[in-house]
């Protein structure tokens, strides 16, 4: 009999652990599954909170529907009627005191059509008219591999960019759009580009597909994201899941892998698959050959901070579910989602929860990294005076500080895995990473990575006994 070990119980972890144990049944192929999780609770960076009347999310809010293998596997842990999905309404960018409505037809802020760049409060005449060169400039240079800021900035002009791309953009993927590659962000923009001869034009003949899927296009369920972590742990019965137990040392030993456990003893296994964080996988393994192209991986840090108050959420601007903000900023944070709106069941009676995100590329960041958990409730308190006039103490409020834990995909990011996953077949075969410091960032991502992660274990397994 063959061991595999997953190193790690968040999303991708358990997604791999489950689909191990499916494939195994399925092809009847005899396997000793372990998971081990240094934490007391699964989940990694999804933790739902539920205090009062709110449900809240430590981590992720939602899942991406779309994304492949999504639905197909809410349908076999037989939670669908769990499900809930996100309510519709108006966007804003906060800039300057004021709120300005995303136009409706834009994707990420970029527009998909000439009369949705002419509806922009954000952008000026001048700004517009430099815009509408992507409708008559080719593209000569850029590539997947290019800066995703650079190519739009090419195209669609600096000031579009800067007001009302780049605060969307930025926050969905955590770090600077000069930083960011088209291959790791938004790879079809370069297609649209190349075959319409203009984003604008890609966009509005590929329009149906964007627009069914910026309605209701995120789940989640009706007690929060943890029902998936804690449904996906009653499935993997017949693996063992060690809880709290953290692992201290790596061996290759012969063909096998012997990790060392603090109080548990020893593992010998054939496989191993480590869904960490790569910092911690990193120490876990200090290989040398691994080192230079671990270093090259990159991580940010996100303050997120949950008010709820004892008023009803009709008190926030009619058919809004929260801001970005940009330049000309008279707050701190980056963003508001208005969660007791966007998602009915994170409140019984409707009443009012704000969430707030501070991010580490944030300019107050380096201050507000140091304040106590006074300090940052009331220094969100502030902004939500600021931005929306909401001024009165909260009856609830929870603050988590994910330092160091947010994947920032750079330049180098995807060559960087590349040259892992090369080396690690030369070096160490059998052992795989996974999660969402190599192959995508979102829950939707690191299921789907989960899976596939699992599908070349038991292939690897058949074709090497």
């Amino acid at each position: 009999m063959k061991t595999v070990v997953v190193v790690g119980g968040g999303i991708t972890g358990l997604t791999a652990l489950y689909h191990l144990q499916k494939i195994s049944i399925e092809r009847e192929i005899d396997i000793e599954l372990i998971l081990i999780e240094r934490d007391r609770q699964l989940g990694g960076k999804i933790r739902t909170i539920r205090e009062g009347e709110f449900i809240m999310e430590a981590g992720a809010d939602s899942i991406v529907a779309r994304n492949e293998g999504v639905l197909s596997l809410v349908e076999e842990l037989q939670l669908q009627e769990e499900l809930v999905y996100n309510e519709t309404g108006t966007s804003y960018i906060y800039t300057n005191g004021e709120l300005h409505e995303i136009p409706q037809d834009t994707i990420f802020g970029i527009p998909m059509s000439v009369e949705s760049l002419k509806s922009s409060t954000l952008v000026s005449e001048e700004g517009k008219i430099d815009a509408l060169k992507d409708l008559e400039s080719e593209n000569t240079h850029f590539t997947k591999e290019s800066s995703i800021g650079e190519f739009l900035e090419a195209f669609l002009g600096k000031e579009l960019v800067e007001k009302q791309i780049a605060p969307v953009l930025s926050g969905v993927y955590s770090g600077n759009l000069h930083k960011l590659t088209m291959a790791s962000t938004l790879p079809y923009l370069l297609d649209y580009k190349n075959d319409y001869g203009s984003i604008i034009k890609g966009l509005s003949a590929n329009k149906q597909k964007f627009q069914g899927a910026s309605k209701r296009k995120f789940i989640s369920f009706k007690n929060g994201l943890s029902t998936i972590i804690e449904r996906l742990e009653e499935k993997c019965s017949g693996a063992t899941i060690l809880k709290g137990v953290e692992i201290k040392a790596f061996q290759k030993t012969g063909d096998k892998y012997k990790l060392t456990l603090n109080g548990h003893g020893s593992i010998q296994t054939d496989y191993v698959v480590f869904a960490t964080p790569h910092d911690v996988t990193q120490k876990i393994l200090t290989h040398e050959q691994l080192e230079p192209d671990f270093n090259k991986l990159k991580n940010s840090s996100l303050i997120s901070i949950y008010l709820g108050f004892n008023i009803p959420d009709a008190d926030l601007p009619a058919d809004g579910t929260g801001f970005i903000v940009s330049n000309g900023r008279d707050v701190k944070c980056d963003a508001c989602t208005w969660t007791s709106r966007k998602w009915k069941h994170t409140s019984n009676n409707q009443k009012l929860l704000l969430r707030l995100f501070y991010k580490s590329t944030n300019p107050h960041y380096n201050e507000l990294k140091e304040y106590s958990k006074s300090e940052l409730v009331s220094t969100a308190l502030e902004d939500i005076r600021k931005s929306i006039g909401i001024d009165c103490d909260p009856v609830s409020a929870e603050v988590t500080n994910w330092k160091d834990l947010m994947p920032n995909y750079h330049l180098e990011h995807g060559q960087s895995v590349q040259s892992l996953d090369n080396n690690l077949a030369n070096e160490l075969p059998g052992v795989k990473l996974a999660g969402s410091s190599y192959y995508g960032v979102g829950i939707g991502a690191c299921i789907q990575n989960g899976k596939k992660t699992a599908e070349w274990i038991v292939d690897y397994l058949e074709k090497n006994t």
